[in-house]
């Protein structure tokens, strides 16, 4: 079994906690790859730079090892999808040993990020959770609903999508942002983002991981913005310039089981799609657009519970 920490590095000055996260599904191997880079970059800068300097702490962490191990999105369940209270009583009132699946990889992730925080008690706690999407298309990052996730995501120079967390259930971001990691008294200020990075087996995903890594340190304090080359933020702007800089969720088709759901080929993220327009089908026929505005993560894999989701630009 892979170790579940990718890398950690901890700086000599106070700082933030940032825990990034890649592979929460098993099929998105993209963010593990570029989570190991950065680190690697890391390491030539400390040897080689005296002036280099990292403030707190920066860990990068596997989300779902079973399930990256068989190269599929999960195996039971979508680990991005169980994170609630619930769930989070089950597994504290079973034996570990017992779980077994995602809840197993829940309560694992659950026990390294307490430890974590316990161990830096940092005033302030930032999430980056890496992802690539089953369609080509543009990049864009998904924040927790505050402003200062909201100010962090702008700057990974990606458009940002609002509500979307709120659009589905039982996401990792969405539990931390209800401060249900948090350690002692002295809870820290949580900061959350998603990053998408593009589709799955391009190899531009890992490179935009990079760029979305390195600008979040840079960032929050992380790094200074000089330990990190600009042509990052450069590859950032050029893969998203044509796309809205900010959306808004509109519409989650969510699917059942059972439905047989099936998306019509050829959609890409930020597709302008039309009021009644044949999207995809399922058991109970043809699926019509409920409204106009941008598609984002048309499914084109086995499995997964949206269908695809519609934004609109905020003016």
């Amino acid at each position: 079994m892979l170790n579940r920490i990718i890398g950690q590095y901890k700086g000599a000055e106070p700082g933030p906690l940032v825990i990034i996260f890649g592979a929460i599904h098993g099929n998105e191997p993209a963010g593990i790859h570029a989570i190991e880079s950065v680190f690697r970059m890391l390491d030539v800068a400390a040897d080689h730079d005296p002036l280099f300097t990292v403030s707190g702490k920066i860990i990068g962490l596997i989300g779902n090892l079973r399930a990256l191990a068989t190269g599929q999105r999960f195996l039971e369940k979508d680990l991005n999808r169980i994170w609630t209270i619930e769930n989070l009583r089950h597994i504290l009132e079973m034996d570990s040993e017992s779980e077994q699946g995602e809840y197993r990889e829940m309560a694992e992730l659950y026990e390294v990020i307490r430890m974590e925080i316990r161990d830096a008690q940092p005033e302030v706690l930032i999430l980056l959770d890496l992802h690539t999407t089953s369609a080509e298309g543009g990049i864009f990052s998904i924040p927790s609903d505050d402003k200062a996730s909201l100010r962090l995501a702008k700057e990974l120079h990606a458009p940002v999508i609002l509500g979307l967390l709120g659009g589905i259930e039982g996401t990792l971001l969405d539990f931390a942002a209800g401060k249900h990691f948090n350690v002692g008294p002295y809870p820290a200020h949580t900061l959350g983002i998603a990053f998408e990075a593009g589709q799955h087996d391009d190899p531009l995903s890992v490179s935009r991981s990079i760029s979305a890594i390195l600008s979040c340190l840079q960032t929050c304090g992380a790094i200074q913005p000089e330990e990190a080359d600009n042509e990052h933020d450069r590859i950032l702007k050029q893969h998203s310039a044509q796309f809205p800089k900010v959306t808004r969720l509109n519409h989650v088709h969510h699917i059942m089981p059972g439905d047989t759901f099936r998306m019509r080929p050829g959609y890409v993220n930020f597709q302008p799609v039309q009021i009644g327009e044949y999207l995809a089908d399922d058991v109970g026929g043809p699926i019509l657009a409920p409204n106009k505005g941008l598609i984002l993560m048309p499914l084109y894999q086995a499995k997964g519970s949206d269908g695809f989701f519609i934004v609109q630009e905020v003016k």
